[in-house]
């Protein structure tokens, strides 16, 4: 791990407390997973002008790119408000197919589009221009605040956040919780917090037969029927009802091939792929267990079959409703006049990372165009989310304050 200096740069010509300009200022960066691509250096600029000491750690490993992140604190003392996101973006696909240039920041009609302004990079700077708001108009606040800032969450998620967190943590940093600005709302502002993620766990199933002529059955073992039939056993009963605040464990087979171009041809093997979003019920562990044991007991004496996981750190987790969960939910209904639904939907998160290290929630802005072309953000969400950040920042420290 390195960390990188701080880089003269030119005075901003915006002020990063409008979230607008500050979002433009982001998604102008092509920051394509792992590109850095000014994203970080403009974010280190911002936020050490407000007084925050930044640092912009490297990590590695053997194998995949050198990422580089963002950490930044203002204050010394507890508690610790941490926001996190991350600034890496999706590629933009055939570029010829947007209607306006992926890294322009084009505002028309109330609607700024850009690759990131969904996801989520619009979520970070109305975040930013929050924190920069409050600690402008309570420069003496109590407490700290801080930013985790990833730059691989589109990508392997190895070299960003849970390296970061780690980072943080052997320089003695403590979190007391965590808002984590993914676009969380479905249709409109008011819609939906996260609260939790299912976990993700992956299964290659291979099942063998013995390559034959279809006229002759009796001399080849069709790997198809085997295949069709343990399948059928991992989708014939439901891994669960579901729980509390989660929606039952769901298996997707994702792919199934035999690589036979022959029509009579019987083939040697049978291969399937598998993805299991799972609830709070579960571990990988004990869920690699029940889909082995159903399995076995399917294939009995006659299929030869063969299964290996995937590795895997998407594990499911929970923030369980109470006094922090609430006062996200208050700052919402106060600024949109409707309480947000608690939810567990959707794919993983860094959120399961940062969930060890303090209770994490997540709200963002719409999130109807992430990583689509002509990605956008409406205007007006990001200056709701700007304020909703900035009433949760004020009710946080004045509770804190208080105890």
């Amino acid at each position: 791990m390195t960390a990188t200096p701080t880089r003269s740069a030119p005075p901003l010509d915006f002020d990063p407390a409008d979230p607008v300009a500050l979002t433009q200022a982001l998604v102008r960066c092509p920051s394509v997973t792992p590109a850095e691509a000014g994203v970080l250096a403009l974010l280190e600029q911002v936020l050490a002008a407000e007084g925050y000491a930044v640092h912009r750690p490297v990590f590695s490993e053997p194998g995949m790119p050198d990422v580089e992140n963002l950490y930044a604190r203002i204050g010394s003392e507890g508690p610790v408000f941490v926001v996190a996101g991350h600034v890496d973006v999706v590629p933009v696909g055939d570029e010829a197919a947007w209607t306006r240039a992926p890294f322009a920041a084009t505002i028309e009609n109330g609607v700024l589009y850009g690759r990131g302004a969904c996801d989520m990079k619009g979520g970070l700077a109305a975040m930013v221009s929050a924190a920069i708001r409050y600690r402008r108009e309570n420069p003496e606040a109590p407490g700290s605040i801080a930013f985790l800032v990833a730059g691989d969450e589109e990508g392997p998620a190895v070299n960003g956040t849970v390296k970061l967190l780690k980072w943080a943590h052997e320089r003695g940093e403590r979190f007391d919780h965590c808002l984590l600005g993914e676009p969380t709302n479905p249709a409109a502002m008011s819609d939906m917090i996260k609260i939790g993620r299912r976990g993700s766990l992956t299964g290659e199933l291979t099942v063998n037969g013995t390559q034959g002529h279809v006229g002759y059955p009796h001399l080849a073992d069709n790997p198809i029927r085997g295949m069709v039939r343990l399948l059928a056993a991992l989708d014939a009963t439901p891994l669960d009802a579901g729980t509390t605040h989660f929606d039952p464990s769901n298996l997707e087979v994702t792919t199934l091939d035999v690589g036979n171009p022959a029509t009579n041809v019987i083939p040697a093997q049978a291969r399937a792929v598998f993805n299991i979003r799972f609830n709070d019920r579960w571990t990988p562990e004990t869920l690699a267990a029940e889909i082995e044991r159903r399995l076995r007991e399917a294939a009995g004496n006659t299929v030869r079959y063969e299964i290996r996981f995937r590795p895997t750190n998407s594990v499911a987790f929970l923030t369980e409703p109470g006094p922090f969960v609430a006062m996200v939910a208050d700052a919402v209904e106060a600024e949109t006049g409707k309480r947000p639904a608690l939810s567990t939907t959707g794919g993983t998160s860094d959120a399961r990372f940062i969930k060890s290290y303090c209770p994490v929630v997540e709200y963002g802005v719409v999130g109807k165009t992430m990583h689509q072309v002509d990605e956008c953000v409406a205007v007006s969400d990001l200056l709701a989310l700007e304020r909703i950040t900035h009433r949760l920042l004020a009710r946080y420290f004045a509770a804190q304050h208080r105890a």
